[in-house]
Parts: structure tokens; sequence; C-alpha cells
């Protein structure tokens, strides 16, 4: 079995771009503006739940964590803001379709895009909101914001760039396809995957195209950006490396014995990606090469994109288990059967994880000792 020892250490490059965070946030789809799925701080060996909250529909949405707040979207069509300690509602906003955009919290606002195509920014204090911008279609992608500038992607073809504080179109830029993933921010730069089977390059400042990379197949995921490479998933059964500044694949992986899809979004640190397919597995590759380190089985896909903590990664899996693994070797080191698949991603902040289900339910898993006697065990939403 290989080991973590003479992998290229990228983790330099992770958390560094325009979306500066405090180290134990989870702000955004995949913590950071670079979409590596790597959060800071520290979770127990076996986290207990904290709390439940109960909302109406499926929850695909994946929650934000700032402060001492959560906020997360539902298929009911609200956005819900949660406090993180008790689990208690502290407000919930009503969109006008369902909410599968996950949040992103950046500078007082929470800015999310909804089913009929609307992208809000409420205050994050108390829900109300600031304003709206109307796009062609319906809105997947979440908002990267780098500085005073907001960048997603819609179904309708185009990435957009608006201006945080009042949502004035600054740019858009046309793709061939639908864009479902959250788009990276690096070095003045925005790399977005798409339905168009490209990964594309623009620029930060006006929009314009600086490249373009084939990449054989559909892709509803984040691109994970570290340094000058991108890591995506396809729907034409591949994990993809690709030099995103000389538009050059650097290497590809597929399971030849199990040709499934690959929806989730990739986490990478340490020199090695982890990365959840349509066939039950969830996958570690060497970054440097894309050779597999190792597989573990779960039983059913894995469209839940993993989050990695230190030594372990976390993940669900549509069989209704959270699971956490050995980054090292793949082994299974916890689980939590919730009951219900589970589409959403892992959200880690705060000393948190917080991951809906698609009963509707909420959860939030710590520490139970430093909780002791503050913590409902179960909410309803209302």
């Amino acid at each position: 079995m290989l080991t973590l020892m003479g992998y290229i250490i990228v983790s330099a490059a992770v958390g560094s771009g325009p979306a500066t965070r405090p180290a134990s946030d989870w702000p955004i789809f995949r913590g950071n503006s670079l979409q590596t799925g790597v959060a800071v701080g520290a979770l127990p060996d076996r986290p207990e739940v904290l709390w439940r909250f109960t909302v109406g529909d499926v929850i695909q949405s994946t929650a934000a964590i700032v402060g001492d707040a959560i906020y997360v979207g539902c298929d009911d069509g609200f956005l819900y803001a949660l406090d993180l300690r008790s689990g208690s509602l502290r407000w919930k906003f009503e969109a006008a379709s369902a909410i599968r955009s996950s949040p992103t919290v950046h500078e007082g606002f929470v800015f999310f895009g909804d089913e009929a195509g609307v992208l809000h920014a409420l205050g994050a204090a108390d829900g109300r909101e600031a304003w709206t911008y109307r796009t062609g279609a319906e809105i997947v992608s979440s908002v990267n914001p780098a500085g005073d500038r907001l960048l997603f992607g819609s179904y309708d073809g185009f990435l957009y760039c608006l201006a945080r504080g009042d949502g004035k179109l600054l740019w858009k830029f046309e793709t061939q396809g639908r864009v479902h993933g959250t788009p990276a921010v690096s070095d003045g730069h925005v790399i977005v995957a798409g339905c168009d089977e490209h990964l594309r390059v623009v620029r930060l400042t006006d929009g314009s195209a600086v490249g373009a990379s084939r990449m054989g197949g559909v892709s509803g995921a984040s691109a994970a950006v570290v340094g000058d490479r991108a890591y995506v998933g396809t729907f034409s059964n591949q994990v993809l490396c690709v030099d995103w500044l000389r538009g050059k694949r650097l290497w590809v992986f597929q399971n030849p014995d199990r040709e499934f899809p690959f929806y989730a979004s990739a986490a990478v640190a340490d020199g090695l990606v982890v990365v959840g397919g349509r066939d039950k597995n969830v996958y570690g590759l060497d970054a440097a090469t894309g050779k597999q380190v190792w597989s573990f089985r779960t039983q059913a896909r894995v469209d839940s994109s993993p989050v990695i903590l230190g030594d372990r990664a976390w993940v669900g899996s549509s069989d209704g288990n959270l699971y956490a693994l050995d980054l090292r070797t793949g082994a299974e080191r916890w689980r939590f059967a919730t009951g219900a698949a589970l589409v959403a991603s892992p959200a880690i902040g705060q000393g948190r994880l917080v991951i809906g289900a698609d009963d509707g339910v909420i959860y939030c898993f710590g520490e139970r000792v430093a909780e002791r006697g503050t913590q409902p065990s179960s909410i309803e939403g209302d």
C-alpha cells in the first residue's frame, strides 16, 4: 500500500486566493475560493449528534457555517438560518422555487440561487433581502466571492460576475452548455467546468476568455484548483487533472472495471485527490500521477462531495451513511446511519460537521462533552 510520504505537497496552495476566511468557518461550497474541499480545525474521533432540525423537503444544498450560525437551502423553497450551538431557528426566507445552490456567506450577506433562476442577496443577521438578479434558467452553482465581485454559473449557459453591493452585472461569459458547478477563483482567473465538456478559464477583471481545455465529457462538478492544476470528474466516467494555465491534460483516472460517472466534486490535500463516484466507491488518487492509492466501497452511489479534515476524509453516500475514512489508507474509521440518502456534502467549521439528508433532516455533529446540558436532541422546523 502506498503512503502519503512520497506525494507532491500541494496543501500550501490550499486556502489562498481572493476569498480569505477565518480559519474555522465554512462560508462557501467546498470551503474556500479554490474549491478544494479542505477544512481546518478538529472533530472528535467519534462525533455525536448534537442536534437535528427537520425541514419540509429534500436537502441537496450544502450548508455554510460562519461564526455561530449555519445557513442551508431546501427543496421546499426556504433558506434556513439556524443557531450552530442549539439548532434553533433564527430566521427563514422563502424563495420563488427550490434551493439546491449551496449558500455563500460574505461580508455580512448570504448569497444563493434558486430553481427559478434568481440569485438572492440576504442580510446574514436577519434574512432581509437586499437585492436579486434574474438569470435565464435555474441556478445550482454557488457563488464564489472575489473582493467586491460575485462569480456563479447558471443553466442558461452563462458564467456571471456581479457587483457584491447592488447585484449589478459586471460581465457574463457564454459557454456552450449549462453551468452546474461552482467556479474556482485563482490568481485573477475564474476556472469553471461545464456541461459543454470544457474546462474554461476567464479573466476576473473583464470576463475575457483565457483558454479552454476539452474534458471529453459533461461535468457537473466544481473543479478543485491547486496551483496550476485543476482536478475534476466527468460524466464520461473519468477524473481529470488539467494544467489550466497551459490548457494541457496531465492525467486521467478511470476504473476499467466499473465505468460510472463522477458527479461529486473532488477534495485535494497533501498530494491526494479524494472523490466519490456513482459506482458506489470513494477513491484516493495520487495528485501527481492519478494512480489509485485506495478505494472504499459504499452501498450506493456517492454524489456527496468529500471534505478533508486532518487525516480523515468525510463523505456521505446515497446508502444513508456518513463516513469518516482514513486519508492514507481509505479504511473506515467511523460511520453514522441517517436512514436517508445523503446527496448534500458535509460542511465542517467551528468544530462542527453539518449535513442535510433527503428526508429533510439537518444533522449537526461534534463533541458532546463540551456541550452537555445546552443542546436539544431534536428540533422540528415550522
